[in-house]
């Protein structure tokens, strides 16, 4: 096997202990309705032995109610149930010390949201919000989340379906894995540069590239996995860092630590200089404008 790509099932298997997933079951919540986001693949599994909860996309499902949404895409219903499934988690595990809180494994295969006209006028930005929000909720709460590429991790949805993870990793490009938020031919039009010069600006800036390694420079990937068979191994030894970070109160992930990590990497150097500029320039202005502060 050369690639994921379209295999967020068969990654369940690779990823967490053999023939342990359980779909559609999340603590004591059950997904009953199979026409419900048929897209979005949840349930429970155990990894070295403990209970996850395990959030995926399938690619051969079809979304008959929302037509744009096929091939991994996160429609409205999915990015629902999604949510759904992340809050059963913390529903099961609330009354856990930190420490024993379940972890969440996303397998992250995904081409984008679904960008129909229905799903914008239903409330598509709110299905991707509320799962964002969860993930945030679940990761405050003590649960660590593991976001594992194993193929597409394209535009707003990896924004909801990855990037509230406290870690992401990643199989190396070889496999055809593809993580950006949006194509150069995009950027081109949007911003008026042609082809050519973004082209040449992908060669050095990871801002500008796609791809797994580039974005690993941004501090956007913890980890690039060169295996598929070490993608268990990975997730597991994560998800024990991550924890141990938590019980210690020192950890730094999730959207905030990457940004840090970016710039240890040479990815995002001139993001810690940006911030303190504008906290010393709020702070010059902060007491016309915050209560109580004169």
């Amino acid at each position: 096997m050369d690639t994921l790509l379209g295999q967020g099932r068969a990654a369940i298997d690779l990823i967490c202990d053999p023939e342990t997933f359980n779909e559609n079951k999340v603590g004591a919540k059950s997904f009953d309705d199979p026409d419900f986001g048929p897209g979005a693949v949840v349930g429970t599994a155990k990894l070295d032995g403990q209970t996850v909860t395990v959030i995926a996309s399938d690619a051969d499902a079809f979304n008959e109610k929302f037509p744009v949404v096929y091939a991994g895409i996160i429609g409205m219903e999915e990015g629902y149930k999604m949510a759904q499934a992340v809050y059963a988690t913390l529903e099961a595990d609330k009354a856990e010390a930190k420490e024993n809180k379940r972890a969440i494994v996303l397998v992250v295969d995904t081409p984008g949201n679904g960008p129909g006209k229905v799903e914008e006028i239903f409330g598509m930005n709110k299905a991707t919000g509320a799962y964002q929000l969860a993930l945030a909720e679940a990761r405050l709460a003590g649960h660590p989340i593991i976001a594992m590429v194993i193929g597409r991790a394209i535009s707003g949805a990896f924004l909801c379906h990855g990037l509230q993870a406290d870690h992401i990793l990643s199989l190396d490009s070889d496999f055809g894995t593809m993580i950006h938020v949006m194509p150069l031919t995009s950027i081109s039009r949007i911003i008026k540069k042609d082809m050519e010069t973004l082209e040449k600006l992908a060669e050095g800036n990871p801002v500008f590239a796609a791809g797994p390694r580039f974005f690993s420079r941004l501090g956007g990937v913890e980890e690039i996995v060169t295996k598929i068979e070490d993608m268990h191994g990975a997730v597991s030894r994560h998800i024990a860092e991550v924890r141990d970070a938590k019980k210690r109160g020192t950890e730094t992930t999730g959207p905030v630590g990457r940004g840090s990590l970016g710039a240890e990497r040479g990815g995002r150097v001139v993001r810690p200089e940006v911030i303190k500029l504008l906290e010393s320039e709020f702070a010059a202005v902060a007491s016309k404008y915050l209560p109580g502060a004169n």
